[in-house]
Parts: structure tokens; sequence; C-alpha cells
């Protein structure tokens, strides 16, 4: 997965609460395979009406080529379904913008490359009224943490690691491995410290036969 610093792109607002993650793909489509891809399940029962048409109200038909997303509180929560975030990463969402996450949502966001920002309600009610159910530019600096929507620039709250994760493109095993020294300075520390703790036979090497 490649990382990313800063981000430029299109910004459109979901001004709703709650939007969990059975809206961000519906359980029905989950058997079909990531390789097909799952951006055109995003929010399927938002976007497209009981006949599969397309709702022309809806923002994200009228603005497909948006990157940022911009929603109310206690966006991503209910089930802990990782393919929630790939309906948005596959649809081409790089970040979204909101008061709160479901933790587990906002976890596999950062795995997958996705920005979950934290900011203010009172922040993304000024992003809301500022893009007015349209589009606008937007900006992201990762290093510096600020987006910028429409001309406001906002400071967002991203945990340090979950930043770094991002920059490097890193999911929880790669970051695991970048301590692979560390990991194997101290399992040498203890064998020599502890060495009963130990097998009588080193596992890593292959059994006599």
């Amino acid at each position: 997965m490649a990382g990313w610093e800063r981000h430029e792109g299109v910004a459109v607002s979901l001004p709703l609460e709650g939007i969990d993650t059975d809206q961000l793909i519906p359980a029905r489509f989950m058997s079909a395979p990531r390789s097909a891809g799952y951006g055109g399940f995003l929010l399927h029962d938002m976007r497209f009406d009981p006949d599969g048409a397309l709702r022309p109200e809806m923002v994200l038909n009228r603005h497909p080529e948006a990157s940022v997303l911009v929603a109310r509180r206690n966006f991503g929560s209910g089930s802990s379904r990782e393919a929630a975030v790939y309906a948005l990463a596959d649809f081409g969402i790089r970040a979204v913008i909101a008061p709160s996450f479901g933790d587990i949502f906002a976890a596999n966001a950062v795995n997958n490359g996705l920005l979950p920002a934290q900011v203010s309600p009172d922040a993304v009610e000024r992003l809301i009224a500022a893009l007015n159910g349209g589009a606008a530019p937007a900006r992201i600096d990762l290093a510096v943490g600020t987006v910028t929507i429409a001309g406001q620039a906002i400071d967002f709250a991203l945990d340090a690691i979950w930043k770094r994760k991002l920059i490097n493109g890193w999911d929880d095993i790669d970051l695991t491995a970048s301590h692979r020294a560390e990991i194997a300075g101290f399992a040498d520390r203890r064998r020599r410290a502890a060495p009963w703790v130990w097998p009588a036979r080193d596992v890593r090497e292959p059994r006599a036969e």
C-alpha cells in the first residue's frame, strides 16, 4: 500500500449522524470478491432507488470525483466489517472528516490508507455550511495536521502512530516489522537471561529425520 502525506482533491458533505457500516456497505453485497471492487456498493441504499437507478439528488452521484467526505458524529459505527472501508477506498475516498468515529472503523481505515480526521462539531458545521450541498477543493496535510476545504483551514486530531502508518503506507504488520531489530534484540537478551523458558530444540530449525 502506498503511503501519502498530502492530498488535493474534491470535498463533499454528507450531513448525517451515525452513518454506520451497514449503510456504508449493506451486508448483502459482502459476498462479492474484493478483487471485483467495492466502490459500486458504497452507500448503496442512499445512492440508488429501489429500481436500481441513481438518485440524482445524492451528492456522491452528482460529484463522483469526490475524494474527501465531511460528515457528522459517530461515522462508521456498528459492526466491525472492514468492507465498509474497502467501499470508501474503492470509490476513491481518501479521507473522512467528522467529529467522531467508530473505533474499529477508524483503525481499519488507517490500515487501508484512509484518513479518519477528527475535528470539532463546530468545525464540521462550518464545513457543511461552506459546501452547501455541493463540492469544493480540498487539501490535506498529514504532517501538519490540517485540512483546507472551501478556503477554510481546520486542524484535525490524529494519533501519532496512525499518522506514521498513513505516511508510510503501513498496516499493523508493517508497523510491527519496523521494530524487527528491537524485537530480535529483546529475544536474544531474554534467551540469555532465562534459558530455561526456551524449548530444548530451536523451533526455527528443521526437525532431524
